[in-house]
């Protein structure tokens, strides 16, 4: 239900591709092409989505060109062989994994599933790629291995029941740490050697998963919530056989609301460096951390906003990701010595690119979904703005991967809002079409919800425009990217918090003149489906008309049935279970107020979803029924949204029915 993983329903076909599961995310040291990829039955596709070569087909709608347009991925990559890749792309129409060996510039499709494949890694030796297998988009499932150069599929964890997954590692001797959660046993985490039975070697009731092993496979890190706060995780460095090195706790026990974040271990043999990400001064930033001598080295790092790194390939260096304010940007962090940190830098030397340990690393305005160092020193990233499509791009100046094909039609630029609410400043972004308003308006809610919309290219906000209505995306209290004290003040009062929000930038948005106050829709997908039920029923006389995609509608059977992870989620959000705390579940559950909804309702929902289960939605479903309340209801076959083009083309256009049609019947 809250989802962190997958924040819209389903990844919207021209934004930021799902990543392959290694937090090593790259692309070719070159120009790429996405040519004639051979397919996963032996037969070769041009990568051209699924309209003609030239994409020359005039009659076809921008906006489903935007979905259709092939898109291809950050590539991860082999640690030991970085030649050899993985992708993720829609080439066929559905998004699945694509191996390419960039010497020899072959590219081969690697999965072909009914509903798509996105989660997948490389082995160190790039010999082998490991792939998660689940049914129809459940999430539930075990992890398969094919040879690099193509063959059959194998089981790659032997003995391992099926699971939601809980983080994956694999050593250099083959040796995999693998992340399990189930209903029943909460969560565990097992080495599997080669050729020998699975050992368990962790087992907690709350949430748990694998972080990462380190480079000579003698240290796993592990992120943990014993504590019982589902939001903060605590780190706990173990031995392969299960015995504790070294526990770092923000939270002391549960006390603090302080999280910390595995950023992964040191790329080098015998280092015990660990790069963590901690909350120490309000907001996410890297700091190392030594599990073998306890010593924790600060990062000179003075930005603004929350702060990502990950590794150089010789440890030399960090590669610093800074999100701020719905954009991002990247820089060069110079470590020095082993365990060192460089020379002190102020925030001007830093922003000026000047002497001291951070460097700006050059990418234009917009947000960089995904980034990586390659072994001869230049980065590569994947990069979009609201305007234009994303391309996997290096700082050589090259574009790394250019599918052939029919290319994404641009969209207009986002601008940025500011309103003060009741809990501080809200950012909004807002996009608009040409012409002068009142216009019929969409609130775009995102998911998460501790997730943030951002300065990024999105297909579905941009069929909007396409069609005559303005786009208002709210980061509402709960929302990442502004700070510790905005993402945690999503609690207990869950939901009616961010519609608060919400409101605050409705009221703008009617003042200013943008949005004609009896064309407002309230739409969204996972947490933002949530958001708009809720919204629909609390706040009835706002909006003309809702669209909730895979949403929450009754909050106490989604959280008896949902996946164990995320039950977690909702006991620290709402301070317990719905025996613990009724009245905190009632007041959040859009089925509370299911009876005073006014707007039609538009409702999709995936029959195996385990995030937003489909039972909880039909029971709000029939509410409506029971009162002829003006609705419709799209069930389709696959889980937390679609990996299927045509399917997201599909619920894109109905809902643009369902609003055309209803928001017309009030100009």
């Amino acid at each position: 239900m809250t989802d962190e993983t997958t924040p819209a329903p389903g990844p919207d076909a021209t934004a930021p591709l799902p990543s392959t599961t290694d937090t090593r995310l790259t692309a070719g040291t070159g120009t790429g092409s996405a040519g004639p990829i051979t397919g996963a039955d032996g037969s070769t596709t041009s990568a051209t989505g699924s309209a003609d070569a030239g994409g020359t087909d005039a009659s076809m709608p921008d906006w489903e060109k935007r979905f259709r347009a092939p898109r291809i991925g950050l590539p991860d990559w082999a640690e030991d062989a970085p030649d050899r890749s993985l992708f993720v792309s829609n080439a066929t129409g559905t998004f699945e994994l694509y191996a390419w060996d960039r010497a020899t510039g072959k590219q081969r499709q690697v999965t072909d599933r009914p509903n798509g494949t996105t989660d997948g890694t490389l082995s160190p030796d790039g010999r082998s790629i490991w792939w998660f297998s689940d049914t129809d988009g459940d999430e539930f499932g075990v992890w398969m291995r094919q040879p690099f150069e193509g063959g059959p599929d194998e089981p790659a964890t032997p003995g391992l029941a099926p699971s939601y997954p809980g983080g994956l590692a694999i050593g250099r001797d083959g040796t995999a740490v693998v992340g399990c959660s189930t209903d029943e046993e909460g969560s565990t985490v097992h080495v599997v050697r080669p050729g020998e039975p699975p050992v368990e070697i962790y087992r907690h009731r709350e949430s748990a998963g694998v972080g990462d092993l380190s480079h000579d496979g003698s240290l796993i890190a592990l992120e943990h919530t014993e504590h019982g706060d589902a939001m903060h995780s605590a780190i706990r460095v173990v031995r392969p056989d299960g015995s504790t090195v070294a526990e770092l706790d923000d939270t002391k026990g549960g006390t603090e609301e302080l999280g910390l974040s595995v950023m992964g271990f040191a790329p080098v043999d015998g280092d015990a460096r660990l790069l963590v990400g901690h909350q120490r001064r309000g907001r996410w930033e890297p700091m190392i951390w030594d599990p073998l001598t306890g010593v924790e080295t600060a990062l000179d790092i003075d930005l603004p906003g929350d702060v990502g790194a990950d590794w150089y390939p010789d440890g030399s260096a960090l590669l610093v990701e800074h999100e701020y304010q719905a954009r991002s940007e990247l820089w060069r962090y110079e470590l020095g010595t082993p365990g060192g940190h460089g020379a002190p830098a102020g925030a001007g030397d830093a922003a000026a690119g000047a002497a001291g340990p951070l460097t700006r690393v050059e990418t234009p305005a917009g947000t960089v979904s995904g980034a990586t160092a390659r072994p001869d020193g230049t980065v590569e990233f994947l990069w979009s703005s609201a305007a234009q499509p994303p391309e996997v791009r290096s700082t050589s100046g090259e574009v790394v991967l250019d599918p052939p094909g029919m290319k994404a039609p641009g969209s207009v630029p986002v601008r940025d809002v500011w309103v003060e609410g009741p809990g501080g400043r809200i950012h909004a972004l807002v996009q608009q079409p040409a012409g002068e308003g009142p216009f019929p308006t969409v609130f775009d809610i995102h998911g998460g919800p501790t997730w943030h919309d951002s300065d990024a290219f999105a297909s579905s906000p941009a069929a909007w425009v396409d069609h005559g209505f303005a786009v208002v995306r709210v980061n509402y209290r709960g929302s990442t990217g502004y700070g510790r004290a905005w993402t945690d003040a999503l609690k207990h009062r869950v939901g009616l918090i961010e519609l608060e929000d919400i409101a605050a930038v409705r009221e703008w948005a009617v003042s200013s003149g943008l949005a004609d106050p009896e064309r407002l829709v309230l739409s969204g997908g996972s947490w933002g489906g949530y958001l708009t039920l809720l919204g629909l029923g609390t706040q009835p006389d706002a909006w003309a008309v809702g669209l909730a995609a895979v949403p929450v509608a009754d909050y106490v059977t989604a959280y008896n049935d949902e996946m164990e992870a995320l039950k977690a989620m909702d006991r620290t959000l709402l301070g317990g279970t719905p025996e613990e705390v009724p009245e905190r579940f009632e007041a959040s559950s859009p089925l509370t107020y299911v009876d005073a909804v006014r707007a039609p309702v538009y409702i999709s929902a995936g029959v195996n979803d385990p995030r937003c289960p489909i039972q909880q939605v039909e029971n709000y479903v029939q509410r409506l029924a029971d009162r002829s309340h003006p609705h419709e209801v799209y069930r389709y076959d696959a889980g937390h949204g679609s990996l299927v083009v045509e399917e997201r083309i599909k619920q894109v256009r109905l809902e643009l029915d369902f609003a055309q049609r209803h928001v017309n019947e009030r100009s």
